[in-house]
Order: structure tokens, then sequence, then C-alpha cells
């Protein structure tokens, strides 16, 4: 009797260890159990630890509970001002709702990821160049706002989008490139204009400080011929003072000068002669031998002879 009881107790003993074994289940820390029991599923989620099911009756779906990184395929599509591109995005999603996301759509990862492309090419089509290249924070926000709508009825939220790189046509980045140059030469070249006009006006104040004082002059032009022998260069240029050619002008009256002298009855005194002139003159004149007259009558013809016809 006693060795059928301990039979009996051994037996159910094993019983319960094989059901124990086929009914016990851990959820980890990070997933949500979901409990379908003859297929339809039960209000209670499980919660991480350890917990049990009605082997045969029961199915536990596991659902991870973390936030999955997602990258979207690139995308080839024109810009509202008709440039191809191709861009390329990476998606961050959580499942917030273990039962919803397995109920409402079949493969919540495979949604995501279609949505996510059908999102960015819609982008990129409602997008210019420029704000592709430098808004991205913008389009972030409102890719982020086309995939969040649908997805909070699937049990799934998408915490962040990013756009990753956006691929032009190789002319299209050539051309760019010139127009980035050009604007590049066109603010050097007004900076070096204000520079000019600003280095002129100094020159004036100088100039005018240095029309006081004449000898200031000759102090900058010897400075100036320092400052061109320090360089140890085997030819020196000195520049020609311009108030020497002016003095010359001044000095020498040119054609007007005379043709209003002339206007007036005044004639233009020639200049003083020295006396050096007038003796080497006179003392070349006297050697110079005096020649013969030769404009006389012309040579008479010489008579003919009796016998000459």
């Amino acid at each position: 009797m006693i060795e059928e009881l301990l039979m009996a107790a051994a037996g159910a003993g094993a019983a319960v260890a094989v059901y124990a074994g086929v009914a016990a289940r851990v959820v980890k820390q990070y997933e949500r159990g979901v409990v379908f029991r003859f297929g339809r599923l039960r209000d209670e989620v499980r919660t991480p630890g350890f917990t049990m099911i009605v082997p045969g009756v029961d199915r536990l779906h596991k659902v991870n509970m973390q936030i999955v990184t997602m990258p979207v395929p690139a995308q080839e599509g024109i810009t509202r001002d008709n440039v191809t591109v191709r861009v390329d995005a990476v998606v961050y999603f959580k499942v917030v709702d273990a039962a919803e996301a397995l109920v409402r759509v079949e493969d919540y990862k495979f949604a995501v990821s279609q949505m996510a492309q059908t999102s960015l090419r819609s982008i990129i089509g409602k997008s210019d160049l420029d704000d592709l290249l430098s808004n991205r924070e913008k389009l972030n926000q409102g890719l982020e706002l086309m995939l969040d709508s649908p997805a909070i009825g699937w049990g799934v939220q998408i915490d962040r989008v990013e756009i990753k790189d956006v691929s032009l046509p190789e002319t299209m980045k050539r051309s760019m490139a010139r127009q980035a140059e050009a604007d590049r030469e066109r603010r050097a070249r007004v900076i070096n204009a204000d520079a000019e006009l600003q280095a002129s006006k100094k020159l004036a104040e100088a100039a005018q400080a240095m029309s006081g004082q004449p000898a200031a002059l000759q102090l900058r032009l010897l400075q100036t011929v320092v400052a061109v022998a320090a360089e140890k260069n085997s030819t020196l240029v000195l520049p020609f003072p311009v108030e020497l050619l002016r003095f010359l002008e001044r000095a020498t009256p040119g054609p007007e000068g005379r043709d209003a002298a002339a206007a007036q009855g005044q004639e233009a005194t020639p200049p003083p002669i020295s006396s050096a002139y007038l003796k080497g003159a006179a003392d070349a004149a006297a050697g110079v031998e005096p020649v013969e007259d030769l404009t006389g009558a012309s040579v008479e013809p010489a008579p003919r002879e009796e016998g000459s016809a």
C-alpha cells in the first residue's frame, strides 16, 4: 500500500515537473509578453520576470521594447527646383504597446520601413536643394511627423528621424563649386576695393599734411630710397620729383605764352649771347680764305680754223 502511494506521489511529482517545465516562461527586462488563449488576446500583458501559461492552450509572444535603429535605403527623387538627388536616412523607433504592435499590423518593422521610404520620397519632391543641404533639421521634423501619425495606431512611436547623406550628380557638384568660387571672388574684390578706398583717403590726408612742409616730401623720398637699398639690389631706382617738372614748366614759356606776347605787340627778347661765343665766331671768320667770284662772264668760244668745215 505504501509502495503504491509512493509511486503515485512520484508520478504526480513528475507530472507537475513536466507541466512546470512546459508552462514556465521567462520574460526579459526589455520585453513584454502577449498571451493568446485559443487565438483570443488576453488583456493582461506579462511583465518581465517568471510567468506561467497553460500548455497547449496559451501562446506567449515576446515583443522587444528597445529602440530599433532602421536604416532607410537611399531614395532617388527630383526636388522642387528640378534637381535629381539621392537621399538616405535612418529611423529610430520603439514599441510602446506590445498588444497593438502584434494585432494591428502583420510586421511592424517592415511597415515602418516601407512608410519611411515613401515619406522620404515625398519630402524630396516637396523640398528645394538648398533645404536638403542646409536646413535638414526642419526636414527631419517634417519627416518625423509624417511617420509618427500612422505609427501611433500600430503601437509604435517614432523617436527620431535623421537624413544622413544627400548625393548630387557630378555636373551639379561642379556647378555649385563654380558658384561658390564666383561668390568668394566677388567678396574678395569688394574687400579689395574697400581697402583701396581707405588707403586713398589716408594717402590724401598724408599728401595734404606734406603740402604744408615741402621738406617732408624730400624726407619721404629719402626713406623710400633707404627702403629700396635695404633689399640688396644691384639697381637703385630714384624717382624723379614731380615738383622739379612743374618748376621747369613754369620757367620755360610754351607756344601759348609766345603767341600771347606777339598778340600784345611784345617781342620775345632773345637770350643773351656770351662773350666767349662772340670771340669764337670772330676767330672762325678770320681763318676762312676769301674765294674769287665765280659768277663772271661766260668763256668765249675759240676761233675756227680756215680749213675746218
